[in-house]
């Protein structure tokens, strides 16, 4: 058995691993919880709350289109300061706002910061690892942030319960301190010069090369199905089970960290184990078990039923992430790779919108079990596309 791989990766990707735990801590101690600080403070129904998710969603479309060529152009490092910063002080600024309009404003201006870290980190990330690294080093950074995301929901759920505003001001300095850091301490990895400059013709410049990659346009498709199952499970579950079941804000924390605590002890052995085969059947049998997952809560009614529900889930979660991120990373050429990287990030943010609406929806029109009905079949339909793709995947690498 090989030793964890400490030698093999740049001293920067481990200071940029020990800053992310940092900061998914403060973020992971308030976005399980959102829903229902949003419900509490607004007294409103479960699909104008799931609205204001929507509106996040909307203006973080917009915001990774733009980041693309920004993180070509400008440089990783900027973007990430920015978004830490801009999450942070939107994060403050929830704590006096008391009506729907005010927060609608500031979920818009959380939408626009925060894609910006995911795609500078992630360019990053390809910019450091040659090919044959990425997946494990997409893993080992998925491990470190979900360690954040085991420990934040257990202590945001019983500050939580005491206080939100509390809870909003830790996250928020955890956030600002994590962008001091890399401010200080992270080196940029843009390629310099004007051989850098020349790689990119003027009329390449925008994202229609990559528009027009249709493996790569087909897969963030299904993506966005098989994320769009799964997002109501991370925004609309504390909700479903409180109203529900009476399962509080502090057990709650208990099903969310089971989801993280799989990725921080199995992430690297299961991609170890997936990185062998072909990405597409890997991305395929991850979507069933999305499906599976998702559908099964359903059935649930105590808190251990939900959680093996999220170990299910989870399993999904750590075939597709690591793979579908070096996959990007892979089909990408280096001089457009933050715009490959943005268009990825789409995947993920129209889920966020499309989930929770389509979610609260089915909510209040048919029942609260309909949530998780309507995501196993976007799954299931995801599955069929990660098959059909695998046959233009073959003709590619050929």
């Amino acid at each position: 058995m090989r030793s964890f791989p400490n030698k093999q990766y740049p001293s920067q990707f481990w200071l940029l691993s020990g800053g992310l735990l940092v900061s998914t801590i403060g973020n992971s101690m308030i976005w399980p919880f959102l829903t229902i600080f949003l419900t509490e403070k607004l007294d409103l129904p479960l699909s104008q709350i799931t609205l204001l998710l929507t509106i996040k969603s909307f203006f973080t479309l917009v915001s990774s289109y733009i980041a693309g060529p920004m993180a070509d152009q400008l440089g990783r490092k900027a973007l990430m300061v920015i978004s830490l910063t801009g999450n942070a002080v939107a994060y403050l600024l929830m704590i006096p706002a008391n009506s729907f309009l005010v927060f609608a404003g500031l979920m818009a201006l959380s939408g626009i910061f925060n894609p910006l870290f995911g795609i500078g980190s992630n360019a990053m990330i390809a910019d450091m690892l040659p090919s044959e690294q990425r997946a494990n080093g997409y893993a080992l950074l998925r491990m470190v942030n979900n360690a954040g995301i085991a420990i934040g929901p257990m202590m945001g759920g019983f500050i939580a319960a005491s206080s939100y505003n509390l809870t909003f001001e830790i996250g928020a300095a955890c956030l600002g301190s994590f962008a001091l850091f890399i401010l200080l301490f992270i080196a940029e990895t843009l390629p310099q010069g004007e051989s850098r400059q020349q790689k990119i013709p003027d009329r390449d410049k925008g994202y229609g090369p990559v528009l027009k990659d249709r493996l790569f346009m087909a897969m963030c498709g299904a993506l966005t199905l098989t994320f769009t199952a799964s997002i109501p499970v991370f925004s609309l579950l504390s909700v479903y089970v409180k109203e529900n079941f009476g399962i509080p804000e502090n057990q709650f924390g208990g099903i969310m960290a089971t989801n993280a605590l799989m990725v921080v002890f199995f992430q690297f052995a299961v991609t170890r184990l997936t990185a062998k085969h072909k990405p597409f059947i890997i991305m395929a049998i991850g979507g069933l078990l999305y499906a599976i997952g998702v559908g099964s809560i359903s059935l649930g009614h105590q808190v251990y039923q939900f959680q093996i529900s999220m170990v299910i889930l989870t399993l999904g979660e750590l075939m597709i992430a690591p793979t579908a991120t070096a996959l990007t990373a892979d089909l990408s050429p280096q001089e457009m790779r933050g715009r490959y990287m943005s268009i990825f990030g789409l995947t993920y943010g129209v889920a966020s919108g499309l989930g929770p609406l389509i979610g609260g929806f089915l909510n209040d029109a048919i029942s609260p079990a309909a949530i998780w009905y309507g995501g196993m079949i976007m799954a299931l339909i995801s599955v069929g596309g990660y098959l059909i793709m695998r046959q233009e995947y073959r003709k590619r690498i050929a």
